[in-house]
C-alpha cells in the first residue's frame, strides 16, 4: 500500500464547546486546515508545535510514544482537538511530537469516524459508505 494523505480541519475543542454554548463567536474558533498523513500504525493524532500554537492547545500531560524507527520518546499530550474530515468529525487528545514535519492521522480517530484506507484508490473512505454522517454534538 502506498502513502495516503488527506485534508482535515483541526479545531480547538474547547473553543468549539464555547461557541456551541454561545460564549464565543463561531468565527473566533481557532482552527487550521492541514494535509495529514494517514498512519494506521499511529494510535492517535500527532501534531507539531506549529499546529499546537495555531490552535493554542494546552498541554495536559506526558505519554511514552514509540516512533516508526522503534525509538521511544516522551511526548506531551494536548487538550482535545476536534478533527473534521468531509462530513465526519471526532475529538481526541493529540500527541505533540517536537520537530514533526507532518501531521499524522492515526487509528483511533480513523475508527471513531468510521473511516478505512482504500489501498487501490490510495484514499480514505467510509467503512460503511460515504453517506454515513458521524457528527459529535
Amino acid at each position: 500500500m502506498g502513502t495516503v494523505y488527506t485534508e482535515i480541519i483541526l479545531k480547538n475543542a474547547a473553543d468549539v464547546s464555547d461557541a456551541q454554548r454561545g460564549h464565543r463567536a463561531e468565527n473566533d474558533v481557532r482552527q487550521c486546515a492541514v494535509r495529514a498523513l494517514v498512519d494506521t500504525g499511529a494510535g492517535t493524532l500527532v501534531i507539531n508545535e506549529d499546529v499546537q500554537r495555531q490552535l493554542d492547545l494546552e498541554i495536559e500531560g506526558l505519554r511514552n510514544a514509540y516512533l516508526a524507527d522503534g525509538l521511544r520518546q516522551v511526548c506531551r499530550v494536548t487538550e482535545p482537538v476536534r478533527i473534521h474530515w468531509k462530513n465526519r468529525d471526532t475529538a481526541c487528545r493529540a500527541l505533540l511530537l517536537p520537530g514533526a514535519e507532518e501531521v499524522l492521522l492515526g487509528a483511533i480517530p480513523l475508527e471513531d469516524m468510521d473511516l478505512i484506507v482504500d489501498p487501490a484508490g490510495q484514499e480514505l473512505s467510509g467503512a460503511h459508505g460515504d453517506d454515513v454522517v458521524c457528527l459529535i454534538k
